[in-house]
């Protein structure tokens, strides 16, 4: 059982978190129409305030074929979800920067072919306040030049993600890749940004707060393979499978959510 274990992790971790990350994604988008709708009851997301999780923009980039919610946050769970918003920069689609991180290789990899842009390439941003439309000017790496300064009341996107070489790069992250993209107007942010974020917060953190409840998890799946050990001893095999298999399964699964916030928030 621990050998299937692990290898659900793996598996998770590279394929199945897709389906995991397009089901959040389905949830976001509905969630995000109908904040953006002009529903009097619901304030729409502009300012620096929202909750950690909670959908702020969609973001478009043709030519990679993106299209995903941005939600608030850039932690390793938050990441999960799909590509995040950094808290103490403006909204992507405000006038300033924003930064914008997004998992290259697991849980549906939505930033895994930012290094295909190119200067000039059109991105997309859909936000509560309007619609801003972007063109990239620099794909960078670390020691690569800094784009050119902002020009005022403009708008820059960075997008941000991790990047490997050889043959386990997506496990094993070494670099981060950078994109920006300008915009020559964007709309007008609210006052109140914070100064700076909590470290599991920043690129290429990880969440250490999270081996408590790792911890949690792995005791629990070690008392579900002992119940099994045992359950065999009074019952039949099939029967004790069909039984213990979806428990396993759902631990296994939650168990796989812990550990991706103990990795880097891009990877």
């Amino acid at each position: 059982m621990l050998a299937i274990v692990c290898l659900w992790v793996v598996a998770q971790m590279l394929f199945l978190g897709t389906f995991s990350q397009a089901r959040s994604q389905d949830l976001l988008y509905d969630q995000f129409r109908v904040a953006i709708a002009g529903d009097p009851n619901i304030v729409p997301p502009i300012g620096p305030t929202e909750p950690v999780g909670s959908p702020v923009a969609l973001l478009s980039i043709p030519r990679i074929g993106v299209s995903q919610v941005v939600v608030e946050g850039t932690a390793s769970g938050d990441t999960l979800a799909g590509p995040g918003h950094l808290r103490k920069t403006v909204l992507p689609g405000q006038a300033g920067t924003s930064v914008v991180m997004g998992r290259g290789a697991t849980y549906g990899a939505p930033f895994r072919d930012l290094a295909e842009l190119r200067p000039g390439d059109d991105i997309e941003v859909t936000m509560a306040q309007g619609v801003v439309a972007f063109e990239v000017v620099n794909v960078r790496r670390a020691g690569d030049p800094y784009s050119q300064p902002l020009a005022a009341g403009g708008a820059r996107l960075v997008l941000e993600t991790a990047e490997g070489s050889g043959p386990f790069a997506a496990l094993t992250p070494g670099d981060v890749l950078y994109v920006d993209a300008d915009a020559p107007k964007g709309f007008v942010p609210p006052p109140g940004l914070p100064r700076t974020v909590p470290d599991p917060e920043l690129v290429m953190h990880s969440d250490r707060g999270a081996f408590p409840l790792l911890a949690l998890h792995l005791a629990l799946l070690l008392a579900v393979t002992l119940a099994v050990v045992a359950a065999r001893q009074r019952w039949s095999s099939t029967l004790v499978w069909i039984v213990a298999t979806p428990v396993a399964v759902a631990l296994a699964w939650s168990t796989t959510d812990v550990v991706m916030r103990l990795l880097p928030n891009v990877v």
